[in-house]
């Protein structure tokens, strides 16, 4: 297993594996790869924490980092990191891939000065992972919402006081979608199917919590 950081002549073969990793899982087909290569143009895209996982020679997993902010009361604001997409080719997953490649890269973030990470993602995929609902800090949507979706993990202990934060996401997940169907015509194409995994992830992306 080798973790490393992504090389252009990657591109195609991660954005591919990232389709695969999530067509049909929380909507009928997906746009994950899309986004992957709106994201690497943005200013706020990390490529000096993002890293690819191989196997064998095979690229089988991928994290693509960006920054972030949190803004206090004070209008105060605090650089940190949010990751996605976040793949695992189907075929290797549940096989410790994905959290392998989490913690080198929380260390990397560290040794960096980076002491927060906010993410929109599945409880259950994150919690053990060290996240926490963002309720647990005080962070909310500039809307005062606190998503049941929107976790946080500190690398530094104590790093978020007990003040309340706003988190403010990166443009860089404001992607067109008009380039979509030009941009996929490149990768092997699917048949996009309604799941129930895809309610789960509508309820959860759509819940939030009381204060």
């Amino acid at each position: 297993m080798v973790i490393r950081m992504e090389e252009p002549q990657d591109y195609f073969n991660v954005e591919s594996m990232i389709k695969r990793a999530f067509w049909n899982v929380n909507a009928p087909g997906c746009d994950e790869h899309y986004l992957t290569h709106c994201l690497r143009r943005h200013p706020d895209y990390l490529p000096g924490l993002s890293r690819v996982l191989e196997r064998d020679g095979q690229i089988i997993a991928a994290v693509f980092y960006t920054r972030a902010c949190l803004v206090d009361d004070s209008g105060y604001e605090k650089e940190i990191l949010t990751f996605g997409p976040l793949a695992v080719e189907p075929s290797f997953q549940r096989q410790g891939y994905g959290k392998a490649l989490l913690a080198h890269t929380f260390e990397a973030a560290k040794a960096q000065g980076y002491d927060a990470i906010v993410i929109f993602g599945h409880p259950g995929n994150y919690v053990s992972r060290g996240f926490v609902s963002c309720r647990r800090k005080n962070i909310s949507l500039k809307n005062g919402a606190f998503p049941a979706a929107m976790l946080v993990k500190e690398l530094v202990p104590g790093a978020l006081d007990s003040r309340h934060w706003y988190y403010r996401e990166s443009a860089a997940y404001d992607v067109d979608p008009a380039g979509y169907d030009a941009f996929d015509q490149a990768f092997e194409q699917y048949v996009p199917k309604t799941e129930p995994r895809q309610e789960e992830f509508y309820i959860y992306s759509h819940s939030a919590l009381t204060r």
